[in-house]
């Protein structure tokens, strides 16, 4: 009988130091996601309080122990690490995402700077504090974008997608590199 293996997403793409800046992979977790239906939403924070966690305000995201929960869009969240607690199935839809799914971590000093170059967004810390999510394009690509500490972000996007993000950020983590040997 053959014997499967899992790899990372990325292969031998990752991990990938540039100067201060690394990009790696984020371990395989699972990933739920999770939509309440409507006037479920308070319902559904009761539910997840069972992980220590709340259904997020747009734009933010909870953590509990290894469980997480980022807004991924309008009436949508995505639980990472956990299972959906039992007795959620009447309050949201839940769909697992996690073999489509991947995420990737971008830490060290400039970061902001190369994501400013393929995020339309202010990433400033004080526009996109520590936690803040948000969906959104990485060139073409379309991620999550969860801010993790001052200097690192997580990244979460389609499996099929990993080669051109890595791919992008690479370039302009090159280009911002030599652009500093200037």
């Amino acid at each position: 009988m053959a014997k499967l293996i899992a790899k990372p997403a990325a292969g031998e793409l990752l991990p990938l130091t540039i100067g201060p800046l690394t990009l790696s992979d984020l371990p395989q977790e699972r990933i739920t996601a999770i939509a309440p239906y409507p006037g479920k939403t308070d319902e559904v924070s009761a539910a997840l309080d069972k992980l220590g966690l709340a259904f997020p305000a747009p734009g933010t995201s909870r953590q509990a122990a290894r469980a997480r929960i980022l807004w991924a869009g309008r009436d949508l969240a995505f639980l990472i690490g956990a299972a959906a607690p039992a007795g959620l199935g009447p309050l949201a839809a839940q769909t697992d995402q996690s073999d489509g799914w991947v995420g990737l971590a971008l830490s060290g000093p400039g970061g902001e700077a190369v994501l400013a170059r393929l995020v339309p967004l202010d990433l400033s810390l004080a526009a996109f504090p520590e936690g803040a999510t948000a969906r959104t394009g990485l060139g073409h690509v379309t991620i999550l974008l969860h801010r993790t500490g001052a200097e690192s972000f997580a990244l979460y996007l389609f499996r099929s997608m990993i080669a051109t993000a890595v791919h992008e950020l690479e370039a302009v983590m090159r280009a911002l590199l030599a652009r500093a040997s200037l």
